[in-house]
């Protein structure tokens, strides 16, 4: 397939090109050029801008079933791993139900662009299985990271309980069929426990200093912050960072690949903006997740568009909108380490057909804005997930 004069967001950097041709062959870019001679299928793109497909970095979509219940209850009433709202919904409900509703967030993010999620899945092996079926037969490519049902008290942090000998062959088990490991947080797991999940060889991820709450009660459990206790983990990359300290994220910057922050998540708790301008200062790798379900939609528009502006009203200072975009596209794909997020030769061919002419984007004086704070689903010609239309036409 040959794309010709289309508008791109090309490389890690975003560069905008006004008018180029895209080969794309075997799923991936294969050549991006002006005037590019084939006799492979052409398509006129005069009047589309090609984005990289979003990456939604973090995710619950399990609790897609429990939509706004208890919007009034504090982060532990609703979300905590084992006391919360939500966890009694998971255990509860029939699985069919669950599967239905995790099936039709993973559509709704098709139709918002985002070609790859990366799923926190709790209930161990049965949780993840039952993820890879509601996701069967869709296009969306997605990261599982998975669980095993084991939480320390505070008093088994204090002493330092291993983790049982019957959890670490589930975990074994349970890796075989996942990407990784999603960690609840620190203030669930004793040293030795994260130590245990270390030795893994896949993606190690971890909830950390989402809410003062938690902050102050690693300290007082452990003399510890959070994020120092995090590192025991040796993760990938970590998720929040909501109230991180400057030596917390040059701690983060050096040893993990990235942070995943969740601004509306974080705003619908009442708990805070985490700072985006503090965290690129320190060199943090950026990315952007919707959370979990039964509090935000898995819009990437909406996360993008608050965040963006959120952070400039919060500090009084401008923030160059490509950088959000690139939270979304380029930052996930590196944290990930796969040839996704980015519109270059060899990558995978996941990306967005902009309608330039749309209601809303016309005229597009500054793309990376239009991109960041105009564009929705209203904007989307079409979705590409390796190099096949899943969603709208040319």
């Amino acid at each position: 397939m040959i794309l010709k004069n289309i508008s791109i967001l090309y490389g890690t950097e975003l560069k905008y090109i006004e008018s180029t041709d895209v080969q794309i062959k075997n799923g991936n870019f294969k050549k991006i050029s002006k005037k590019i001679s084939s006799k492979e299928k052409a398509i006129d793109c005069s009047n589309l801008l090609l984005i990289p497909g979003f990456i939604n970095s973090h995710t619950h979509i399990a609790d897609s079933i429990g939509k706004d219940l208890s919007i009034d209850a504090d982060v532990d009433s609703k979300i905590h791993p084992m006391i919360g709202l939500k966890q009694k919904l998971l255990k509860e409900t029939p699985k069919k139900s669950l599967s239905k509703y995790m099936k039709n967030s993973a559509k709704s993010m098709i139709k918002n662009g985002i070609t790859t999620f990366i799923d926190f899945r709790e209930g161990g092996l049965d949780g993840i299985l039952l993820l890879k079926s509601a996701l069967e037969n869709l296009p969306i490519r997605c990261i599982i990271l998975g669980r095993i049902e084991h939480y320390n008290t505070k008093n088994e942090i204090k002493q330092n309980m291993p983790l049982p000998k019957e959890h670490i062959k589930q975990l074994t088990q349970l890796l075989k069929n996942c990407d990784g490991i999603g960690i609840s947080g620190t203030n669930e797991n004793s040293n030795s426990n994260l130590q245990s999940y270390a030795k893994t060889k896949k993606i190690r991820a971890i909830h950390a200093a989402e809410t003062k709450d938690s902050v102050n009660t690693s300290k007082k459990l452990t003399g510890k912050s959070e994020i120092q206790r995090a590192m025991l983990l040796r993760p990938s990359f970590l998720i929040h960072m909501t109230f991180a300290t400057k030596n917390d994220l040059k701690l983060v910057a050096k040893n993990t690949r990235g942070i995943v922050i969740c601004p509306r998540a974080n705003s619908s708790l009442a708990e805070g903006i985490p700072d985006i301008s503090l965290m690129q200062k320190f060199g943090c790798n950026i990315t952007i997740g919707t959370d979990n379900v039964m509090i935000n939609s898995p819009d990437i528009f909406r996360e993008m568009d608050y965040l963006w502006k959120v952070t400039m009203g919060m500090s009084q200072s401008r923030f160059d909108p490509r950088q959000i975009l690139k939270m979304a596209t380029v930052n996930a794909g590196k944290m990930l380490n796969q040839k996704i997020g980015c519109i270059k030769e060899n990558y995978f061919a996941d990306c967005l057909f902009i309608n330039k002419n749309s209601l809303d984007l016309e005229p597009m004086n500054n793309v990376y804005a239009s991109i960041v704070h105009r564009a929705s689903e209203n904007s989307i010609n079409a979705v590409m997930i390796g190099g096949k239309i899943v969603n709208g036409k040319l």
